[in-house]
């Protein structure tokens, strides 16, 4: 888990830009989230089809369509989105070998991804949105009600 950081940590920001910024009913498109990460839309494709399969996200098409969570953001693990995006990633088996590394560095690696792992079980996606806005962080306002008779 901790070898693949980059994309555990890329499907974490993605479902935090939507539990961020989508709110309760809202949607966010793939374009946003990939601005706002400075990330390539082509780049995040794969892995929102993946966070969507998984039913982490919901895909909206249409006009208004984008992405929304697929449930209450209080209800999303971290643990639950760095375990879809890992296990997509997960290739051969072609890392080292040796004494030194079975005996020592294996089970090091281990424990830490165990610990890992229990943390990334406690927090949830409430949790980082908490974290975001006690940073100062602030959502958009929602579109103003316009209409005409």
């Amino acid at each position: 888990m901790l070898l693949r950081r980059d994309r555990a940590m890329i499907a974490v920001l993605i479902m935090l830009d939507v539990a961020f910024h989508a709110g309760r009913a809202g949607t966010v498109s793939a374009a946003d989230i990939a601005e706002r990460a400075g990330l390539a839309r082509r780049g995040i494709e794969p892995l929102l089809q993946t966070l969507s399969r998984s039913a982490l996200l919901e895909s909206v098409r249409g006009p208004r369509g984008g992405y929304r969570l697929g449930r209450p953001r209080r209800d999303i693990r971290l643990s639950d989105i760095v375990a879809i995006a890992v296990s997509e990633e997960a290739g051969g088996d072609d890392g080292p070998v040796g004494d030194l590394f079975g005996r020592v560095v294996e089970p090091t690696w281990k424990e830490l991804d165990d610990t890992l792992r229990a943390r990334l079980q406690e927090l949830t996606l409430d949790d980082m949105v908490r974290r975001a806005e006690s940073a100062g962080l602030r959502r958009p306002l929602a579109e103003p009600i316009s209409f005409s008779i």
